[in-house]
C-alpha cells in the first residue's frame, strides 16, 4: 500500500468529487491537501508555492508519492516542498493550451507554460480521456512555435511515453439508488446540469429551448449546475422567458437532492464548446436520462458506439429536429434507456479504482524522469 499526498488546488465541482472519490475508494492511504475553487488564475500561478509552504510547516513527510491535479505549477511545488525525491503524478481535468476563450479575452501564454512545466515535472501524466490527451499533445508544437526565440526542445515524445488515459470515477451506483426514477405523467423534462459558463454555450441551449416553445411543444426544464458569476445573464434571461416551465433553478448543494433531480430528467442536452470527459452527462445518463450530445469533444468516446447515431448530433438544427421528435412522439423505450444507463456504469468508481491503484503502485520504487 502506498502513502499518497493528493493535491487538489481548485477543489470544487468535479475536481472535488474526483479527489474525494479517489481518497474514499482507493486501497492506498491518501492524504488530501486542498485549496478552495476560486480565483483560478491565482491558483495556477500561486498554488504550487502555497501548498509547498503548507508542507514545509507540517510534520508529516513520509508520503511515498505525490499526485496533483492540473490547476497548479507542479514544477514549483516539487522544487519547494522538500518532496522532490518522491514520484509525482499529474492528473489533467483540463488544460490551458486549448481551452476556449471568450471574444473579449486574450490568450495568456503563461498558463500554458504552467501546464507544460508541470507535465515535465511529473513521472506520470494521466488524462481523463483519449480526446483530451490527443488535443493536448497536438496543441504543444504550434504553441511552442509561436515563441519569439530560443526554441525549446519538443517535449511531446517523452510526455507521450509517460502518459496514461484513465476516466474520471463517478458515484453512479449511489446516484441511481437515490434517483428514484419511476413511471410518471406530464411533459418531458429537459435537463441542463453543466457549469453555468460560456464554454458550455448556454446561449445555444436556450435558443433551442426558445424554438421549441415557439413551436408550441410542451416540456419542462431543470437548470442545475455550479456558477461562478454574480449575474449569469443567459440564465437570468431564460428564467424570465421560461419561468413557468422551470422545475429547478440554480446550484443544488445537496447530493441527495441532486440525485432526485436526475431521477426527474427525461433528456439531458449538451451544447458544450469544451468538454474533456463529461461527468454531468455520465451521471444523468446513468440515472435514465436520454442524451443528445455534440458529435465532437469527448462525447463520442464516453458514449458507446451503438448509441452514436441516436444520441449524437452534428449541427444545432439537428439538435432541434431530434428534440422536436422526442417531444412529439415520445422517448425511446424504457428498456433501451436502461440498457444505455447500465453502459455508463463502466465509469463507476468500483470499475475505475483498480486502474488508479495499479498506476500508483507501479510508481514504487521511483522511476527516472525522461531526459530532454
Amino acid at each position: 500500500m502506498a502513502r499518497v499526498l493528493l493535491l487538489s488546488p481548485y477543489n470544487g465541482g468535479s475536481h472535488e468529487a474526483f479527489a474525494e472519490g479517489l481518497a474514499t475508494h482507493s486501497s492506498h492511504e491518501i492524504d488530501l491537501l486542498t485549496l478552495p475553487d476560486r480565483f483560478w488564475k491565482w491558483r495556477m500561478r500561486g498554488a504550487g508555492m502555497l501548498l509547498a509552504a503548507k508542507i514545509r510547516k507540517g510534520r508529516r513527510r513520509n508520503w511515498d508519492l505525490v499526485m496533483a491535479t492540473d490547476m497548479m505549477n507542479l514544477a514549483e511545488f516539487r522544487a519547494l516542498s522538500g518532496l522532490a525525491d518522491r514520484p509525482h503524478v499529474l492528473f489533467f481535468h483540463e488544460n490551458q493550451l486549448e481551452y476556449p476563450l471568450q471574444e473579449k479575452d486574450q490568450l495568456d501564454l503563461h498558463f500554458g507554460f504552467i501546464n507544460l512545466a508541470s507535465a515535465q515535472a511529473a513521472e506520470r501524466l494521466v488524462f481523463n480521456s483519449r480526446t483530451h490527451r490527443d488535443a493536448f499533445f497536438a496543441a504543444v508544437p504550434p504553441y511552442l512555435a509561436a515563441m519569439p526565440d530560443c526554441p525549446l526542445p519538443d517535449p511531446v515524445p517523452c510526455l507521450r511515453r509517460r502518459s496514461r488515459v484513465l476516466p474520471v470515477g463517478c458515484d453512479l451506483h449511489w446516484l441511481r439508488r437515490h434517483a428514484r426514477r419511476g413511471a410518471r405523467d406530464g411533459p418531458p423534462v429537459i435537463l441542463w446540469n453543466h457549469r453555468w459558463e460560456f464554454d458550455k454555450d448556454p446561449e445555444l441551449f436556450f435558443s433551442v429551448m426558445d424554438g421549441l416553445a415557439a413551436a408550441g411543444l410542451d416540456f419542462r426544464l431543470i437548470l442545475a449546475g455550479s456558477c461562478s458569476q454574480v449575474k449569469p445573464k443567459p440564465f437570468l434571461a431564460a428564467r424570465r422567458r421560461h419561468g413557468d416551465r422551470i422545475l429547478s433553478y440554480g446550484y443544488v448543494p445537496s447530493r441527495l437532492d441532486y440525485a432526485r433531480l436526475l431521477g426527474k430528467a427525461d433528456i439531458v442536452v449538451s451544447t458544450a464548446l469544451q468538454e474533456n470527459f463529461g461527468v454531468s452527462v455520465v451521471e444523468a445518463v446513468a440515472c435514465g436520462a436520454w442524451p443528445l450530445l455534440p458529435r465532437r469533444l469527448a462525447y463520442p468516446e464516453i458514449l458507446p458506439a451503438a448509441w452514436h447515431h441516436a444520441c449524437l448530433y452534428d449541427r444545432p438544427a439537428d439538435l432541434v429536429k431530434r428534440l422536436e421528435a422526442l417531444l412529439r412522439t415520445g422517448l425511446p423505450p424504457t428498456l433501451e434507456r436502461e440498457k444505455l444507463a447500465q453502459e455508463m456504469l463502466r465509469y463507476d468508481w468500483s470499475a475505475i479504482i483498480g486502474s488508479f491503484d495499479d498506476l500508483l503502485a507501479g510508481l514504487l520504487p521511483q522511476e527516472d524522469l525522461c531526459s530532454h
